[in-house]
Parts: C-alpha cells; structure tokens; sequence
C-alpha cells in the first residue's frame, strides 16, 4: 500500500523575523520514503509532511519505532533545499553512532560532527552535534548559524535529567523563530502537554504519539533454567491479559521447596511459548537433593537463550564489575556462540582499530579479555570501558556479529544497538544514593531494546526470578504506560551572563519565563487559582451571612478569634512549662526518694532505685511501686514537678531482679507511709509575670467583646458560625495564595538571585544590566562550577602552576567519585598543587555562604580525587603506573582525561593572562597522549 502522502505543497511562512521559509515541494516525502527498503510508518509520513510544511513537530514513540526517521527527513530537506540541518543528541557515542549514519546515506562530504573535541567539517549542510555545542554556538553567536533551517533534537525527554536537561530548553527557547524544531522523543505521558509549551515558545507545531510498536515485544520470566510467558489470554475477557497461573505456581512450589529437606523434579509439562515450541530446552528442572533450586549462571542463561532462538541478547546488569565478571565466567565456561571463521574476523578486525594504542597499555585496558571474548560472541558494554572498546562492540553488534552483550543501563540512553531479547538480571539499582527498585519508565526503556526492525518478528523481554520477586510486581512495571516528562531546568551563572549580554536583563527574566520549568508551574498554579476564586466567591456568602443590624460583626468574630488563639497559647505554654519542670524534676532524683504521683498511668507512691546497668546521664529514674512492681517514670508519666516526700534507705544488696528483694522494699515503703504519711500537697505559688500579663490581655479582651454592639444581638452565635466558617476558609486561602506566589516567576526569581550574586561579585554591573570584563570571561566557561572557575580565573589561583600541575589543580573542578569519598585528605602531586586547592576550597566555600544567603542551591566543593592521577598522566607516567593505586578504571579514566581537555580549553579561551593561555594549551598537549589522544570519539 502506498503511503497516505499529502501532495498540495506548504505557503511560505513568516516566520516573525522578517524572514520567510520556502515554499517547499510536497514530492519532498514521497522520494525521501523511496530511499528506505521499507514502507513508512503512518505516523513517519505524517511527522515528515509537517516538517515538509513548515511546522515544528514532536514525535513521542517507543524505542525501536523509527522516530528517528522525521529527524532524517529534516536533513534530507537540508541537502535539497540550501539550507543546514543540526542534528542534535545528548551523548558523544550516539551523535558518532548518527554522523556514521548519515554519512553513508549522504555521503561524508554532506555530513559534519562537532562534539567538544571532535570537529569535522562544521560547515556541512547537516552537522551532529551533542546539544550542549549548540547552546554554546547560539550564545557565541556562531556564524555556523547562517542559513540553519532545521534543528532535531534526538531523546528530547533529556530534558528532564536533572544535571544537564537545562541545556535542552535553553536551545528551544533561544534558537531563532524561523528555525524549525524537531523533537523526538521516548512515550511519555504529558505529550500534549510538552507539545503546547513547543507551540508557545516555537509557534506551529503538530504533536504525533505513536504507542504502536513495529516489533511486538513478549515478557517473560526465567524460573530456574525454564522460560515462562508473563502474560496469558484472560479466560474471561480476550482482550485482557493476566499472569500467567503456571507462572504463579510454579513459584509457589519453589517458595516451598525451599523449606524442605528434598527436591524434586519439576514437571515435565513444560509451557510452552508464542510459537509453540517447549521454553527452556526440554522443560526439566533438576533439584538436586537436599538444595532449593538455585537461578541458572549467566553462562546457562545465555545457553538456554541460544537453544530457544533467542540471541542476540542483551543483559542489563546495573555493575560495571558484573559485566566484566559475566564475559570472565563465559570465558571460563568455554561458551562460544560464532564460528571460528567469524570469530577470527572479528579478531583481526579489533587488532587495526587498536593499532593506534600503545602496546605496553593493552594489558592495562584488560585487552585480552575483551578480544577473546568478542571472538567467541560475547562482551561488556559500560561507561568504565576505553570509548573505542564500546565503539567497536556497538559496531559488531548491531551488524550482528556478536550474539551477547552485558551491559549497564548506559547502553539503553539512546544508541541504537537493538537485540532479539533483553534480560534484565535484577529489577534494583544503584541511583546515586542508594539502592532502589526501578521505575517503570526505566523498565521500558530497557526493554524497548529488544525486537530488530526487519528482523524479527517478535522481542522478548526476560526477567530473572529470584527470591522475593513477584511475577506481579513484574507485570506492574511491564504495563505501566505513565511517563509523564517534568522539566529540571534552572539557570546558571553562565546563563545569566550570556543573557544579559545578549538581550539584557529584563529581556532574559522574559525569555526565562518561556521554559517549560515555569510553563509546567504556571499550569500547576491554574487549578490552585481555580480554588481561591471559589473560595473568594463563598467568602464573600459567608460574610453576607454573619452580617449583624447592630454593628460590625466582621471586628467581633476577629476579638473571638483573639481571645480563643490566646487562651489556647496561654494554656499550651503553661502546659509546657509545668512539663518542663517536671522533666527536670526527674533528672534530680536519686535512689531512696519517696515520691508521690498524683496522676497518669503511674499513680502512686513509689521509691526510687538504683537501675540495674550503670545510667546514662540524663537518664529516666527506676521506681519500685506499692505493689511490688519496677517501672521506668518519664515524663509522659507526670504533669508537674515531682518532689521527694521522704527517704528510704535502699539495702546495698538490693537487686530489682530478685522478687522477695522487691517485695521487702515495697512492704518497707509502707510501713514508712504509715508511720510518717505524706504531707498534704504544696499549693501553687501563682502565676508567673507572663502569666499574668496573658491574663491582664485575656481580661481585656473578654471586657471589648462584653461592651461590642453585636455582644447582644439576638443572632450572635448563628452569625458566630459563619463567621467560623469564614475565618477557616479565609487561612485555607492564604495558604492557597501562598502556593501561587511561590510557584509564580520561580525561574525568573532565581535568576534574579543569580544576577544579584554576580553583580556582588563584579561580573555584572551593580545595577545587573551590564556584563563586565570580568563576566566577559564567565561567559566562556561551561562547566557545571562556571562561577567557580571564573573566581579562580580573577584571584590568579592558577597563574603560577606549570602545566602538569595545572591539569591537576582543574580536574577537582569536575571529578565526583561514583562513591562516597573517602575521609582522608587526597594525595597531592605538590605543594604548588595542595596550594592552590585549598584557595579553590576557600573560594568555594564564600560561594557557597553566598548562595545560602541568596537562597540559591549551594554548589559542592572542589573534589582533588584525581588530581594525583592526573599529574602523574601529564608529567609522561605509563598508563599502568598511573593507575596503580587508583579506583579508575581505564575508560574512566580516559573519559575524565576527555573532560579535563574540554575544561582546559575553555579556561584557555577565557584566561586574560597569557601565560595561563599558554600553560592551559600545554596542559591540553600533555594529556592528549596515548590511550587518550588514540581514542578520538568520545
């Protein structure tokens, strides 16, 4: 069938700068949809005739549905028509993984990529580039911008992360009007709702959600070394589905076999799959006596995929460790899932593309593993890995040369490397901070990976039982279909700067106010505006209703309420002062005081004892009762002062453990009370000066409502009522009030802060309407501590540090450890460098009293964790060397390496001293070497 192709071609567009967009030819689509082996998709081609019309577009779809095709589109139209086409995504390896793409289907000469530290023919008229180098080209008014007619902004939903989704509404918000945005993005929830927010800041725009995926996708669960269907046909209703019952049952045999001394073999009856074929080989289980069935090794897993179809696969393993451990236990177990012949291609395959590296670093790189590994049809796939070790298994993967894959979730953000299934081993992972269960979100687009388009017929998604696990809590992820995309987006100092500079300062709280940070709580405070405008239309029946003939019944409710919130603050103090006092009272008794309780759950006499354990200061007194009985009296036992109305001598051998001990002592005590009874309890000694003054008011009070008109007013507790009501209602809409207040101009408030802290610094004039030569060098800097980085720039930290100790001293500007640091200070490599770090901290720290004052988030402290690391690098060290008593592992260490270049360049560009410039550029020099400078795209 061919595609429903609208053929009557788009009126040029005013775009509101002046200029127009072409009129562009509606045959556009049809011989672009002519280039692809298969038909278009629906919503491809409706995605694809927006574009071709001149509006914006949004395409929210599964991973794996082809939404990437409107983004192509978009720079097919740049080739045809004269104009640019960026293509934006959020990762260096999935713009290489795109500029590879599209250099093939335009040819290298069409197609450009600019990431931070790779720049190939930016002139291009279709350019990838990760989306921060966007942002910075908008605020450097680059001239790469002339004639730009098409921005896509790939993972769009990358927004909402909450470290670098600014970056994503800042470029939507400043990219020129007649620019065309668009943007894909995963399922979420909210589409329409992120669609108006394009509509507003971007004008036309059509919002396409497409849920429908090409590849259907099967869950599952693996029990033991049998695969079980997580869903079945619902008996009673075909178009529902429920758990599986042999699922259920099965587990529940394994629950109680756990507890037995003797297993036995599972069923024969093994269930049976989507096509008919007996899941998990023969279906057998063997328990071996004595034991519970334990989960299958990694190895067998991949064993019983491969004898069901099921490879290539993916294993998400949420460890960097675990993935390299799974390929060592494959290795170990002899797996082998390629020919020879294949496997020896790949091995001469990886030997050119590491030709570059240094030999003496390969064992380092744990090169030998990974080889062997990839030529049995295996390997890991982490951030921890060297870049080009990741390139290389994304490109045999995806060309299906290798049939696994063990991977961190990293894998899944984004880059194209589909697999007939995915295994998800557990459903906890490290967020940060703590182990948590992950979201449904994270789960789909985990399991999105799974089901190659014009491949496969069909996914599987595999679940791992393991103990505890229930097939519902699995289901409940599986269905979940609630994403909704919530924007982190908050300015930053080198925002701030930019912006003034650009459009001044009242201009940039304007274009701040457009993100969709302030949009979403602009629309969050429409329902609360809602409730205060009925709240004020039923405040003004309720004051109708107390109104009084004799007066004004509005002041007479207010000295009601006066008097009651007073009455009730006296009593709630003299309430806790006599506690107070009481407490107090407690901590001064001592063993042998006789002591009356005159209330509560221990009324009574009693004695105070010795505790049986040595107390801690402060602690709560032991007392044996009339009866016989040991208690421990706190303060919730007493509501006045306790006084010790006698003395009795405890015995030195006196044990509360022992009961004829405490019988003794209790019968002691009463003898004691009757042979000397108790004084008659003290009377109070009269209020306090407080407590007078609070009466004089209450008097007071109580003679202004005695002589108010309405006092008499046959009426007054029927208007009494109302008026309740209406100081009730009237507080609730306070609170209301204040809600919107404080979600109103979020964004443009913090950005006031912001500029507030600038100006008191001296990079924005003291009126903030003007950025200073020193803001000037604020602007250059990007990093996540920009500000930072610029006050080490204006006090001359760096000045006199050589370059080697100069990338030592930068790098605590960006490194975080993934773990907790440890207490110990970090190794330095030299004075110079420990000199300077500690200037960096004491900077950091008036930044960060700044910021609290301010009521801006506080920014972390320069970390030195790698400055060692570093120094040793860029003074000439040997790769093993340097990493010797390092956690690093060597991809992240060359990714540091990448960062630590991108920073120094900056600070290059911004230094007003040219001995800095010069120092930073050698820094560069010295840490482009190597593993580093071989491995050049990430």
């Amino acid at each position: 069938m061919p595609n429903p192709v609208q053929r009557d071609a788009a009126d040029s567009r005013n775009t509101g700068d002046g200029s127009e967009r072409p009129r562009f030819d509606s045959s556009h689509v049809t011989r672009f949809a002519d280039g692809y082996d298969f038909p278009l998709d629906d919503f491809q081609v409706q995605g694809c005739t927006a574009v071709q019309q001149g509006r914006g577009v949004l395409v929210a779809a599964p991973t794996g549905s082809g939404k990437t095709v409107v983004g192509e589109f978009a720079a097919y139209l740049a080739v045809q028509t004269g104009r640019k086409t960026f293509y934006t995504t959020p990762i260096k390896a999935l713009s290489n993984q795109k500029y590879t793409d599209l250099s093939e289907r335009y040819g290298a000469a069409s197609v450009g990529l600019l990431t931070g530290d790779s720049s190939i023919n930016g002139e291009a008229p279709i350019v990838v580039m990760t989306t921060e180098v966007l942002r910075n080209m908008i605020y450097a008014g680059s001239a790469t911008l002339e004639r730009l007619g098409f921005v896509v902004m790939d993972e769009v939903h990358y927004l909402a992360d909450r470290f670098r989704g600014a970056v994503w509404e800042e470029v939507i918000v400043q990219l020129p009007p007649s620019v065309q945005v668009i943007s894909l993005s995963a399922t979420v929830s909210n589409a329409e709702e992120f669609g108006d927010w394009l509509r507003e800041v971007r004008g036309d725009t059509d919002v396409i959600v497409e849920e429908h995926r090409p590849v259907p996708l099967w869950q599952h669960m693996m029990v033991g070394r049998s695969l079980y269907d997580l869903f079945v046909d619902d008996d009673r209703d075909s178009s529902r589905l429920r758990v599986n019952p042999q699922l259920l049952q099965r587990i529940s045999q394994i629950e109680a076999d756990r507890g037995s001394r003797y297993g036995r073999r599972e069923d024969a009856g093994a269930p049976r799959g989507r096509h008919g074929r007996t899941r998990g080989g023969s279906g057998r289980e063997v328990v071996r006596q004595g034991r519970p069935p334990r989960g299958p090794s990694r190895p067998e897993v991949i064993e019983a995929l491969d004898r069901d179809g099921l490879l290539p696969a993916i294993t998400f393993i949420f460890s960097r460790v675990g993935c390299e451990a799974a390929v060592g236990q494959l290795l170990s177990w002899g797996t082998n899932l390629i020919s020879d012949q294949a496997g020896r291609r790949i091995r001469r395959l990886v030997e050119e593309r590491v030709a570059g590296l240094p030999e003496e670093d390969l064992a380092v790189l744990g090169y030998y593993d990974f080889v062997e590994g990839l030529s049995r049809g295996f390997a890991a796939h982490h951030a921890g890995m060297l870049p080009t070790f990741r390139e290389i298994v994304e490109e045999l993967f995806t060309a299906g040369e290798i049939m696994a894959v063990f991977a961190t979730e990293t894998l899944a953000l984004g880059i194209n490397m589909p697999a007939r299934t995915v295994v998800l081993e557990r459903l906890v992972k490290y967020n940060g901070e703590t182990h948590a269960d992950i979201t449904p979100a994270e789960f789909t687009q985990l399991t999105g990976r799974a089901g190659r388009r014009g491949i496969d017929f069909e996914g599987h998604a595999v679940v791992l039982h393991s103990r505890g696990l229930e097939p519902d809590a699995v289901a409940g992820l599986a269905s979940t279909r609630t994403f909704p995309l919530r924007s982190s987006f908050v300015p930053t100092s080198n925002m701030a700067v930019n912006l003034v500079a650009q459009v001044g300062r009242w201009r940039a709280r304007q274009v701040l106010e457009q993100s969709f940070a302030q949009f979403q709580a602009d629309r969050a405070v429409v329902g609360i505006a809602r409730a205060i405008q009925r709240n004020d239309e039923a405040l003004e029946g309720y004051a109708e209703a107390m109104r009084c003939h004799l007066g004004d019944f509005t002041e007479y409710s207010g000295l009601r309420r006066r008097l009651s919130d007073l009455e009730k603050a006296t009593g709630k103090r003299r309430s806790a002062s006599r506690q107070a006092a009481a407490a107090v009272s407690l901590t001064q008794l001592t063993p042998g005081d006789v002591i009356s309780v005159p209330d509560g759950r221990r009324a009574g006499y009693a004695v105070v004892i010795p505790p049986d354990r040595r107390p801690k200061a402060g602690a709560d007194p032991t007392v044996l009762t009339l009866d016989a009985q040991v208690r421990r009296l706190t303060e919730t036992d007493v509501r006045d002062e306790v006084e010790p109305v006698n003395r009795l001598p405890i015995p030195a051998s006196f044990s509360s453990r022992s009961p004829r001990a405490r019988r003794d002592l209790a019968s002691s005590l009463r003898n004691l009370l009757r042979a000397e009874p108790p004084p008659a309890p003290g009377k109070d000694n009269g209020p306090d000066l407080q407590d007078a003054q609070e009466r004089k008011q209450i008097e007071q009070l109580r003679d202004q409502l005695r002589r108010h008109p309405c006092h008499d007013c046959p009426h007054r507790e029927q208007h009494a009522r109302w008026a309740e009501r209406w100081w009730r209602l009237q507080q609730d809409t306070e609170g209301l009030r204040r809600q919107v207040d404080s979600r109103t101009h979020t964004v443009a408030r913090t950005f006031d802060r912001i500029c507030d802290l600038l100006s008191e610094r001296g990079y924005l004039s003291a009126d903030g309407e003007r950025v200073t030569a020193q803001g000037e060098v604020l602007q250059r800097l990007y990093a996540e501590k920009d500000l930072l980085a610029a006050e080490c720039l204006h006090h001359d930290v760096w000045r006199r540090l050589d370059p080697a100790s100069l990338a030592a001293a930068v790098s605590s500007l960006f490194y975080e450890p993934r773990r907790d640091p440890q207490p110990e200070a970090p190794r330095m490599p030299n004075d110079a460098v420990r000199d300077a770090h500690a200037e960096m901290v004491r900077i950091a720290v008036g930044l960060q009293q700044a910021q609290r004052r301010l009521g801006l988030a506080v920014m972390g402290e320069p970390d030195a964790g790698i400055a060692w690391v570093v120094h040793r690098w860029a003074g000439g060290g040997r790769l093993e060397t340097v990493l010797r008593d390092s956690d690093l592992s060597a991809g992240d260490f060359v990714r540091r390496c990448k960062q630590l270049v991108d920073l120094l360049d900056q600070i290059a560009a911004a230094a007003t001293h040219a001995v800095l410039r010069e120092n930073a550029r050698a820094a560069i020099d010295l840490v482009m070497r190597g593993v580093v400078a071989a491995d050049r795209l990430d």
